[in-house]
């Protein structure tokens, strides 16, 4: 008898749509997005107003916007994504880097936050990793949030200290720090879903649903030090 090879099945496209009000990003963006074969740009849109009818007109799975628009703050647009789609994950690309544009375009409900200075072509793995549940934020960003909410060591909450398990407070480290589940399974040598599954605990118990809010969290009650 036989064997025949299975046939691989063919993972769905990732859909992005990007409200960005500069040509050459927009462009910068959307080639190396392109070019990963499992994202498609499906839809763009130069500020807040066009940007709404994006939005209103839906079809796609992740929204990248940026917050400095030429009529207003991308964060409205955020918020206004967030409150209309549930399945819609949202990250922000910006020039801005400071706190408080950061903690108000996660209560808005931005899942990621990305600096424009970074390289493109980590955009696509960034876009991969908000779609299996993560939170990628720029680790500079991370470590700003660290070290503008961390508290002296000895007004640390005790409590906090104690919620989680020594590999918990590992992989909520190295989370901070920017790696993927891949790299932070690499680096503790544990599978994928072994992190995923940390995660999820660290999650509940600091009752967040993001990274970067699990970072703020973590940060303001003492469960992370890093060093100023």
């Amino acid at each position: 008898m036989t064997e025949t090879t299975p046939t691989p099945v063919p993972q769905p496209l990732i859909r992005v749509a990007v409200v960005e009000d500069d040509p050459a990003a927009l462009e910068r963006i959307t080639g190396a997005l392109e070019a990963a074969p499992d994202i498609s740009v499906v839809a763009n849109a130069p500020n807040t107003a066009t940007g709404k009818t994006l939005i209103d007109k839906g079809g796609f799975d992740v929204l990248l916007c940026d917050l400095g628009l030429p009529d207003g703050s991308g964060i409205g647009l955020i918020r206004y994504a967030a409150q209309k789609y549930t399945d819609v994950d949202i990250m922000v690309i910006t020039i801005f880097a400071d706190q408080d544009k950061v903690l108000e375009s996660i209560k808005a409900g931005a899942r990621g936050y990305l600096l424009k200075d970074e390289r493109f072509d980590s955009f696509a793995e960034s876009i991969r990793e908000v779609r299996r549940g993560g939170s990628p934020i720029s680790p500079v960003i991370a470590r700003q949030l660290l070290k503008e909410f961390q508290p002296r060591e000895q007004e640390a909450d005790k409590k906090g200290l104690e919620l989680l398990s020594k590999r918990e407070l590992e992989v909520l480290k190295l989370l901070a720090r920017g790696f993927t589940f891949v790299e932070i399974g690499d680096i503790l040598k544990i599978g994928r879903s072994t992190v995923a599954t940390y995660v999820k605990n660290i999650y509940q118990k600091l009752e967040v649903n993001s990274r970067a809010e699990a970072v703020f969290e973590a940060s303001s009650m003492g469960v992370i030090n890093m060093p100023r």
